[in-house]
């Protein structure tokens, strides 16, 4: 067991190469300190990407990456060396989505983490098919873990807003990927299942956002969306300390979030 506050972050970084010729990747590592690193749109293949990113020191570093298409979608983990971990998971061994590198974690003693880059259903009809179909697939996959007695947690840029209270134009993105009434009600059977969107849970009436469109300088504004998230089993409420949004830290559309765990 890792007996100290593990901090666990998530970042979909637009693009990992950019991030770090920017600046934004050593400033990201001092400022938020963590346990686990996840990635997601890292929009590179392991092998082109330089040795700074690639070996972070003291950590361990895992990729995954659109067998296809280069310069699109893909996940890193990173972690510190000294946690323990039994396997590596790449995908939840459905080719049809694995195909496209949005999935990467590990199982601990305690529970199984996910890092996942779910699919944008903004760019067409079959792309919002393909992203319904491969939200149920996760969850079958996550409820086939549960049901072999394992705990879980998920982060990620999820791509759907869950509640009003999740962006600042309901209204007017109704019809908007992101926000669609069949989006939503997937994530409905998700805590209908009992799974908790930690960050809400701790803060119930709080606004605020994890990404925003940079075509319209949304971010000046704040006009954004919480669009990224930390979801965990009920079982492992009770190891929960805190649950942050980081939206100090630039150098992508979306900054990073986090959560902290006593285990």
């Amino acid at each position: 067991m890792y007996h100290n506050a593990m901090k666990i972050v998530s970042w979909n970084v637009n693009g990992i190469r950019a991030v770090h010729k920017n600046g934004y990747f050593d400033t990201f590592l001092k400022e938020l300190p963590s346990d686990i690193i996840c990635f997601q749109e890292t929009k590179a293949r392991e092998e082109q990407l330089s040795e700074e990113i690639r070996n972070i020191p003291g950590y361990t570093s895992y990729f995954n990456h659109h067998k296809e298409k280069k310069g699109y979608a893909g996940v890193a983990m990173y972690v510190k060396e000294g946690i323990s971990y039994k396997n590596i998971i790449y995908g939840t061994g459905n080719e049809k989505f694995d195909i496209e590198g949005r999935i990467i974690g590990a199982e601990f003693e305690n529970f199984v983490l996910l890092n996942i880059y779910f699919p944008n259903g903004g760019m067409g009809p079959d792309r919002l098919d393909f992203k319904l179909r491969f939200y149920d697939d996760f969850l079958q996959y996550i409820e086939n873990l549960r049901a072999n007695g394992k705990s879980i947690i998920f982060t990620g840029d999820l791509n759907v807003a869950h509640e009003e209270i999740d962006l600042k134009h309901p209204k007017a993105n109704e019809n908007t990927s992101g926000f669609l009434p069949e989006e939503r009600a997937w994530f409905d059977e998700l805590m209908h299942l009992g799974y908790i969107d930690i960050w809400r849970h701790l803060h119930p009436n709080e606004i605020k956002y994890s990404w925003w469109n940079q075509r319209f300088r949304a971010r000046q504004t704040n006009a954004g969306w919480r669009i990224d998230y930390f979801i965990i089993t009920p079982d492992l409420l009770p190891f929960v300390k805190d649950a942050e949004i980081h939206n100090e830290i630039f150098g992508s559309d979306h900054c990073p979030v986090s959560l902290t765990l006593n285990i």
